[in-house]
């Protein structure tokens, strides 16, 4: 199973990313798939998820209403749309997946089997 995160970089408060998972050698659908992020010296924090199978997602109430992820069964990846940036968004962020149906709280505070590399996210002006 491979992970491959991609879409980070540097932006200015205010301003917006879009990240891209793509997941290979993995049942795509009936999963659960989320983005993991992690400041230097803070703890992990699980931000978002959602269930490959009717979409629903889940957010953490540090990003809510901001970021939104979505899934492309078709092509086997994920994103995450991130808008309004704030310096404390900035993180190395990581796409994390397992199969079947998890609740959102269950899995962001969770350690899903499979992980990607991350994809650094800056955010300073």
């Amino acid at each position: 199973v491979q992970l491959q995160a991609s879409g980070g970089g540097s932006v200015q408060p205010g301003g917006s990313l879009r990240l891209s998972c793509i997941i290979s050698g993995f049942t795509f659908a009936d999963s659960t798939i989320a983005w993991f992020r992690q400041a230097p010296g803070k703890e992990r924090e699980g931000v978002a998820c959602i269930d490959t199978n009717d979409g629903i997602s889940y957010y953490s109430g540090s990003v809510k209403g901001r970021f939104t992820i979505s899934n492309d069964v078709a092509n086997n990846t994920i994103y995450l749309l991130m808008n309004s940036l704030k310096p404390e968004d900035a993180a190395v962020y990581y796409c994390a997946a397992d199969l079947g149906y998890y609740s959102g709280s269950y899995f962001l505070t969770g350690t899903p089997r499979y992980w990607g590399r991350g994809t650094q996210v800056t955010v300073s002006s």
